[in-house]
């Protein structure tokens, strides 16, 4: 079979945009793709948690977490541990809950999710994301 201009020209076209649905579809694969691109660098807000990666391996991560919750004035009320991820658990002066989850993401690279409050609130988790980073 013979290739033509037009057909050489189209399948890289339709492979891109099929690509670019597939990341539209799947916010997961955009976070992922985004943290491989550069750690750190990719933060989502949905569905009223905060997304993240930090550059640094879980337990350095786990200490800034608890530098940061400290740092904001926050009381910590618990933490629940498993195999690959810790949740760290701590109420505002206001009594508004805060959860910060940490998973292990590779040897200098962890997930953190954040979610404030019972249905999100995305400036206050940027703050604690922020003061985490802050205290790597």
């Amino acid at each position: 079979m013979k290739t033509t201009a037009t057909s050489s020209v189209l399948r890289p076209l339709v492979a891109a945009l099929a690509l670019a649905a597939l990341a539209l579809t799947s916010g997961c694969l955009a976070l992922v793709v985004g943290a491989a691109a550069g750690a750190g660098a990719t933060v989502a807000y949905t569905n009223g948690t905060l997304e993240g990666w930090l550059d640094a391996g879980f337990d350095r991560s786990l200490a800034a977490t608890g530098k940061a919750v400290e740092q904001l004035g926050f009381v910590k009320i618990g933490e629940n541990r498993d195999d690959v991820s810790t949740t760290v658990i701590a109420r505002t002066a206001a009594d508004k809950k805060i959860e910060i989850k940490l998973s292990h993401a590779g040897d200098r690279l962890t997930q953190v999710r954040i979610r404030a409050g019972l249905l999100g609130d995305k400036d206050l988790s940027q703050a604690v994301l922020g003061k985490i980073k802050g205290a790597l």
